[in-house]
């Protein structure tokens, strides 16, 4: 699998990455186990999906120990390892103690990307304190590289502003068909100051590959809760998911390439969808050899920026 450039740090990952938000607790369904996690997470990078990305807030830590299973059984040097430190924990003092913990349930050395996952919702924190400390990881080569979560623009100037010897490699958010609010700010911005986007639920958690509709809908915690799975929105976009399917007949490819490939589309995103068994690991990862043609990706466009849904 060929390698795609992380911001414009000198790293070298794959062309999609897998998340493990699943692998955190049993709300996403009864069919998710540690076991088949790791063991998905270790498939994948034995097809060369090298970027895994995970949280301290995935289930209190426990994605991250699932993580650590899957590193013992690729290898440590088979995986790039980037994970995120809790909004609750952007004090100095706090994030140092959490880097620590993340590497003892990671069980490596260093992080290769260690990632702010959210601002902090109480303002208490200045984000240059906590970018500086940060940095101070990056120095004392506990972290390889700075990244940063769901972060406007405003934040990612502000964050970058603090940094006196790195820069801000990626901004992980939510993009996929039915989430593109990040094109109207982030995406240029990070499009133009050379900065990786990492799409999270790139296939709307299994809506965008084909698996739900108006009449099979979800049944696990995470799911059911989500405004996107009520009725009315799984109505308003079956005519999206069925160009969807039309083109991935025309292709002979699962809808979710179709999906991944519009994604692709995009400057500088690689997208991250998550995996709980090997089977789905081979499925996503023979998807990074597929293309859209251009007037496709429009198609999609057009029909995506037409949906009116429900968000609240």
């Amino acid at each position: 699998m060929d390698r795609v450039p992380l911001g414009r740090s000198d790293a070298r990952i794959s062309p999609i990455g897998f998340g493990t938000w699943q692998a955190g607790d049993d709300t996403w369904g009864p069919d998710v186990n540690d076991r088949d996690c790791a063991r998905a997470l270790a498939a994948g990078a034995s097809l060369g999906v090298s970027l895994v990305d995970t949280a301290e807030n995935y289930g209190r830590g426990h994605a991250e120990e699932v993580v650590g299973q899957a590193v013992r059984l690729a290898g440590r040097r088979a995986l790039f390892l980037a994970t995120k430190v809790s909004e609750h924990h952007l004090h100095p003092d706090d994030i140092a103690q959490a880097c620590r913990r993340s590497l003892r349930r990671l069980g490596v050395r260093a992080i290769d990307l260690y990632q702010v996952h959210w601002t902090d919702p109480y303002d208490q924190v200045p984000l240059r304190h906590t970018m500086r400390a940060m940095e101070r990881l990056e120095r004392e080569g506990l972290v390889r590289h700075i990244g940063v979560s769901n972060f406007a623009v405003r934040d990612l100037v502000e964050a970058r502003s603090a940094l006196s010897r790195t820069d801000i490699v990626s901004n992980q958010v939510q993009y996929n068909l039915l989430h593109r609010d990040i094109e109207e700010e982030v995406l240029p911005y990070c499009a133009r100051e050379g900065i990786s986007v990492l799409a999270y639920s790139p296939l709307a958690r299994g809506l965008l590959a084909g698996r739900y509709n108006a009449r099979n809908r979800p049944t696990d915690q995470v799911r059911t809760g989500a405004v996107l799975f009520r009725p009315g929105n799984l109505r308003r976009t079956a005519s999206l998911l069925r160009r969807l399917g039309d083109l991935a007949r025309l292709h002979q490819r699962p809808i979710a390439h179709v999906s991944l490939a519009w994604l692709r589309s995009r400057p500088r995103v690689i997208p991250i969808p998550g995996v709980k068994r090997p089977a789905q690991s081979s499925e996503l990862a023979a998807s990074v050899d597929f293309a859209l043609a251009r007037s496709e990706v429009a198609d999609l466009d057009r029909l995506s920026g037409s949906l009116r849904l429900d968000t609240f």
